[in-house]
């Protein structure tokens, strides 16, 4: 998870990279909360814990605004620790109301909003089993959302950065502050963290006219049997 940046901004990784690296006792005590989208996987490759507990998935159903309220309620149950929610553009604006919640019970959470202006996992997934983008990534009907300025008129502290040189900044703000806090940064929607040796299995049709799903379909068969040897 190094400081690279590539095509101007960064990716899930490096995001990753930054808000641990913001912390010399991040491995034990963050707890790191997350649901849907890209980041689970991410955060499983390249998140470090050294504490049970220190890694909260909602692996199960991928269930899309889950991240704020689940922080809420881990910060309830350990308020000793720093809880930092990363959370996609897409899931914050499902559900983001707890952020309320945490201000008025004064249980301060650590918000990062990862926005790549749509669905990007999905899009990837969907070109990945060989189909064009659809109705995804809307980059010419989608109104432009200040994710900080929303949050602040929750009660909460917020910023938005720019890079991860300002992100490592900000989160060092967030860490000292005693409430609440977001941060949000443009990112990448279509990188990912290739290493880490897991592989997804999502099925592609196998009868289809169109040649890039036959060709999907193909390295899908591929892939499984490598899982299978």
């Amino acid at each position: 998870t190094g400081k690279r940046e590539v095509a101007g901004l960064p990716y899930d990784g490096e995001v990753i990279g930054a808000v641990q690296r913001s912390s010399s006792d991040s491995t034990t005590r963050d707890i790191v909360v997350c649901a849907a989208g890209t980041l689970p996987a991410e955060l499983h490759k390249l998140w470090r814990t050294e504490t049970p507990g220190g890694y909260h998935m909602e692996y199960g159903y991928s269930c899309m605004g889950y991240e704020i309220a689940g922080g809420l309620g881990v910060k309830m149950a350990r308020p000793d620790a720093e809880v930092i929610v990363m959370v996609g553009d897409g899931s914050y604006l499902m559900m983001n109301s707890e952020i309320a919640t945490s201000v008025m019970l004064d249980k301060k959470l650590i918000i990062v909003v990862l926005d790549n202006r749509g669905y990007g996992c999905i899009n990837r997934l969907q070109q990945a089993c060989g189909n064009a983008s659809f109705n995804n990534m809307l980059p010419d009907s989608a109104p432009r959302i200040d994710f900080a300025l929303h949050a602040r008129s929750l009660g909460a502290l917020s910023e938005h950065v720019a890079n991860i040189a300002e992100l490592e900044q900000a989160m060092l703000r967030a860490r000292a502050a005693s409430r609440t806090y977001l941060i949000c940064i443009d990112t990448d929607d279509t990188r990912t963290t290739q290493e880490g040796g897991c592989w997804w299995e999502v099925a592609v049709p196998e009868v289809s006219t169109q040649p890039g799903v036959q060709l999907a379909r193909a390295r899908y068969e591929l892939d499984r049997q490598g899982q299978q040897q």
